[in-house]
C-alpha cells in the first residue's frame, strides 16, 4: 500500500506538458488575435514616434603628455597608474563638463531640451481653468539665481541621460556618445563634449602651475635668507676659532696619536722585560757570581759569551800542562795565572751587565713616563679638534642643506616659469563624431516583432492561467479524479442553425447519428454498472438549472425504449418542461393530479408513437411539491409503477434549487447526475452529490453533457460516440445545448 501511494504521489508532481499544449491548441485563436490587435496598436504607436540618432567621437587620453620641462608633481596625477583613467571618465561626465557644454551650445534653447507639457498636466490646467473655485498653486516668488539654477540642473540631468562615456578595455581610448532627435546637433554635442574636456584639462593645468609658480617665488626668499644666515654663522665660527683644513688638522693629530701610542706599547715592553730580569738579580743577589753567571739573559750576551770561551781554553790549557808539567813549572804557573785573569774578567764583565741592566731599567721607567705625557697631550688636542670638528660640520651641515632646499626650489621656480605658458594636451581626438545619417532608435520592425512575440506569449500564460482557474468539468479525467465517481457516457455538443432547436426525436433521425450513438453508449454503461442491482427506476438530476438534464432523461428513455417498457415521469412540479418539448398539451393530467387522485393513471400518461414509450407529465404545478413528492402516495404509485414497466426514468428538479430530488432519490433504484461541460464549478457539483449521499442515495455515475468534441486534441472521448465520423453532418453556427 506504500508503494502505491507513494507512486501516486509522484506522478502527481509530474508535469502535464501534454496538457498545457491541448489548451494553447484550444486559444490559438484568441491568442493570435490578441497579440495581432496588440502588434497593430504597438505599430501605429510605434510609427508616431520621434526618431533618436546617436554620434560617437572617440578621444584618446595621453598616459604620458608633453611638457617642456616635466613637473608632473605638481599637478598630483599618476598618469601611469590606473585610477587615472578612471578619473578621467568621470570627469568626462561631470556635471561641469554638462554645464559648459550647455552653456557654450546654448543647449537651452533646443526643442529636445524644452520640456513639453504632460497631458496630466494639460487636463489640470484646463480643469482649473474650468472650474476657478478650486484652490490654486501659489506662484513661485523665489529669486531669480534660484530658478535659474534649478532650471540648470534640469538641463544638466537631461543632458547626462543622453551622453554615454564608454571606455575601450585594455586601451586608452573612450567613445563619447550623445543621443539626439537631431543628427547634427549629436554629433556637435559628442565633438563639443570632448574639446571642453581637453580645454578644461588645460585650463586647470595652467591654473595649478601659476599657484605653483607664486608659492615657489614667495618660499624662494625665504630659503635665500636662511642660506644665507647659516653661511654667515659658519665663516664667523671658522674666523674665530683661526681654522683653515680642519679635516687636514685632524688628521694629522690623529697620525700622531697612533704614533706616540705605538712608541709608549714598546717602551712599556721594554720595561717589563727589565723589571723581570732585575727581580731575578735581586732574588740571586748582586755577589752571587756563579749564579748571576747561569741567567739566560747575561749568558746570551755576546761578551760574556766570548770571555767564557777564553776560560774555556784557559782551563784546557792549564789542564794540559798538568799532565805534562809539574805544579811549579813556569808554564803551569803562567797558565793559571792567565786563568785567573780570564776569571776575574768574566766576574767583571757579569757585575758590569748587573749594572747596566739597572741603568737600562731607570731609563725605560723615564721613557714610559715621558712617553704618556705625551699621548695625554696629543689625545687631549684631539679631543679638542674634534670638538671643534664637530660644530664645524653641523653649522656646514646646515649650510648645505640650505643650499640643496634652495637650489631645488629654484630649480623648481624655473621649470614653472618656463612651462607655465606651455602644457600640452591630456588628449586628443582619434575620430571624431559626424551626424549619423540612419537613426538608432525606435527600431520599428524590432519594437513590432518582438511585440507580436511578447503579446504571444502573454497571451499564452493568460490562457493557461484561466485554464488552471477554471475549476469545471471537462473531461473524464475530471469526473474521475476530481468528482470521485465514474463517468456513464457523454452527450456531445450538437451544432444548429441560429436560432435552432434540438429535435426532441433526434435520437431516432440519420441526421444526427453520432449523438444517437452517444446516448446507446451511455445507455450501456448504465446498464453494466447497475446489473448486480434491481434499476427499474432511474433518476436523472443535475446542480443547477440549464445542464441537459431534461434532454438527458428523454434521450435515455428512447434509448430504453429500444430494450423494453418505459415510462417518463417529469418530476419537475416546479418548472416542468417535458410538456412543451414532447408538444404535449399544457392541461394534460399528469403526476400531480396522479398524487392528488383526481385522475387515474391512464389518464395521466401520454403515449410517444415515435419512439415507442410513454411519458407522464408533470401536470399542474401545485402549491406544495415538496409535500406531495414526500407522500406516502407518491411512494406507492411509484412501487406500483415498477410491475407495469421495466424502465422509470424520473426527471427532477436540480439539487442546488430544491430538496425534491433528494426526496425522489431515496425511491429511485439508480441516480444519474447530469454535467454540463466546461460550465458548472466543481464545488457546486460536490454539494449535489454530497447532499444525494447524505440520503444514501445510488449515484450510478455522471454524465458529461454537451461536450465540444472538436476540442478532443488528445482521443479522451473516443470509445463514448463515433468520432471520425462526428460533425460534417452539422452546421458551424452558434451553438445550441444537446
Amino acid at each position: 500500500m506504500r508503494k502505491s501511494s507513494e507512486a501516486t504521489g509522484s506522478q502527481d508532481h509530474i508535469i502535464d506538458f501534454g496538457a498545457y499544449l491541448r489548451v494553447i491548441k484550444q486559444k490559438k485563436w484568441p491568442i493570435f488575435g490578441f497579440a495581432l490587435i496588440v502588434t497593430i496598436a504597438v505599430s501605429m504607436l510605434a510609427m508616431t514616434l520621434t526618431p533618436k540618432y546617436v554620434a560617437t567621437a572617440t578621444l584618446l587620453i595621453e598616459s604620458s603628455q608633453t611638457k617642456a620641462i616635466g613637473i608632473e608633481e605638481v599637478y598630483g596625477l599618476d598618469s601611469s597608474r590606473k585610477e587615472y583613467y578612471l578619473t578621467q571618465f568621470e570627469v568626462l561626465k561631470s556635471n561641469s563638463i554638462a554645464r559648459e557644454v550647455i552653456e557654450k551650445l546654448n543647449l537651452a534653447e533646443h526643442p529636445d531640451f524644452i520640456s513639453k507639457p504632460s497631458l496630466s498636466g494639460e487636463f489640470k490646467t484646463y480643469l482649473k481653468e474650468l472650474l476657478p473655485f478650486l484652490p490654486q498653486k501659489e506662484p513661485d516668488t523665489s529669486a531669480t539665481d534660484v530658478q535659474q539654477q534649478k532650471k540648470m540642473l534640469g538641463l544638466v540631468a537631461a543632458f547626462q541621460s543622453r551622453l554615454t562615456v564608454n571606455p575601450i578595455r585594455k586601451t586608452q581610448l573612450v567613445h563619447i556618445t550623445f543621443e539626439s532627435s537631431d543628427p547634427e546637433l549629436a554629433a556637435l554635442v559628442a565633438n563639443t563634449v570632448g574639446e571642453v574636456y581637453i580645454d578644461s584639462n588645460m585650463r586647470a593645468k595652467m591654473g595649478i602651475t601659476k599657484k605653483a609658480s607664486d608659492w615657489l617665488n614667495v618660499r624662494l626668499s625665504e630659503l635665500r635668507i636662511q642660506l644665507d644666515e647659516s653661511e654667515a654663522r659658519l665663516q664667523e665660527y671658522r674666523e674665530s676659532q683661526e681654522l683653515i683644513d680642519i679635516e687636514g688638522v685632524s688628521g694629522l693629530i690623529n697620525q700622531e696619536l697612533e704614533q706616540t701610542s705605538q712608541q709608549l706599547v714598546v717602551a712599556r715592553n721594554e720595561k717589563n722585560n727589565l723589571n723581570s730580569i732585575n727581580r731575578v738579580i735581586a732574588e740571586y743577589g748582586k755577589e752571587n757570581i756563579e749564579r748571576l753567571g747561569s741567567m739566560p739573559e747575561i749568558t746570551s750576551h755576546r761578551v760574556i759569551q766570548d770571555v767564557k770561551r777564553e776560560m774555556v781554553f784557559a782551563q784546557r790549557k792549564v789542564s794540559e800542562l798538568g799532565e805534562v808539567y809539574g805544579p811549579k813549572h813556569p808554564k803551569i804557573i803562567s797558565a793559571k795565572a792567565e786563568l785567573a785573569t780570564v776569571t776575574k774578567n768574566l766576574h767583571e764583565q757579569i757585575m758590569g751587565l748587573v749594572a747596566g741592566i739597572e741603568k737600562e731599567l731607570n731609563r725605560a721607567i723615564r721613557t714610559v713616563k715621558a712617553l704618556e705625557q705625551d699621548v695625554a697631550d696629543v689625545r687631549a688636542r684631539y679631543q679638542d679638534i674634534s670638538r671643534k670638528e664637530t660644530d664645524y660640520n653641523q653649522l656646514k651641515r646646515e649650510v648645505d642643506t640650505n643650499r640643496t632646499i634652495f637650489n631645488s626650489f629654484l630649480s623648481r621656480s624655473k621649470e614653472t616659469e618656463v612651462t607655465s605658458d606651455f602644457s600640452s594636451a591630456a588628449a586628443r581626438f582619434t575620430d571624431r563624431a559626424f551626424a549619423p545619417i540612419n537613426p538608432s532608435k525606435p527600431n520599428k520592425k524590432v519594437i513590432v516583432l518582438l511585440t507580436f512575440v511578447a503579446s504571444v506569449g502573454f497571451a499564452i500564460i493568460m490562457a493557461l492561467i484561466f485554464d488552471s482557474l477554471n475549476d469545471t468539468i471537462k473531461s473524464k479525467a475530471d469526473i474521475e479524479n476530481r468528482l470521485m465517481h465514474r463517468m456513464l457516457g457523454l452527450l456531445p455538443l450538437v451544432r444548429l442553425p441560429k436560432k435552432a432547436n434540438l429535435p426532441i426525436h433526434a435520437y431516432l433521425q440519420d441526421g444526427y447519428k453520432n449523438f444517437a450513438e452517444a446516448v446507446r453508449t451511455f445507455r450501456t454503461g448504465l446498464i453494466l454498472t447497475q446489473m448486480e442491482r434491481n434499476h427499474h427506476v432511474i433518476a436523472v438530476t443535475s446542480t443547477v438549472p440549464g445542464e441537459g438534464k431534461t434532454t438527458t432523461s428523454a434521450n435515455l428513455a428512447m434509448s430504453l425504449g429500444q430494450l423494453g417498457k418505459v415510462l417518463l415521469i417529469d418530476a419537475d412540479l416546479r418548472k416542468p418542461s417535458i410538456c412543451r418539448r414532447f408538444d404535449i398539451p399544457a392541461y394534460h393530467p399528469g403526476l400531480s393530479n396522479l398524487i392528488i387522485g383526481t385522475e387515474k393513471l391512464d389518464e395521466c400518461i401520454f403515449t410517444d408513437k415515435t419512439a415507442n414509450f410513454m411519458i407522464m407529465p408533470s401536470g399542474p404545478v401545485p402549491s406544495n411539491p415538496l409535500e406531495l413528492l414526500a407522500s406516502e402516495r407518491f411512494t406507492k404509485l411509484i412501487n406500483s409503477l415498477k410491475n407495469q414497466f421495466d424502465y422509470i426514468v424520473i426527471d427532477t428538479p436540480p439539487t442546488q434549487a430544491v430538496s425534491d430530488p433528494l426526496v425522489i432519490a431515496q425511491l429511485a433504484d439508480t441516480v444519474v447526475y447530469v454535467v454540463k461541460s466546461d460550465s458548472t464549478r466543481i464545488k457546486a457539483i460536490k454539494g449535489g452529490l454530497d447532499r444525494l449521499f447524505e440520503v444514501k442515495a445510488n449515484i450510478a455515475g455522471v454524465v458529461l453533457n454537451q461536450v465540444d468534441v472538436t476540442k478532443d486534441h488528445d482521443g479522451s472521448y473516443q470509445g463514448y460516440y463515433d468520432y471520425y465520423g462526428y460533425g460534417h453532418d452539422t452546421a458551424s453556427d452558434p451553438k445550441k445545448v444537446a
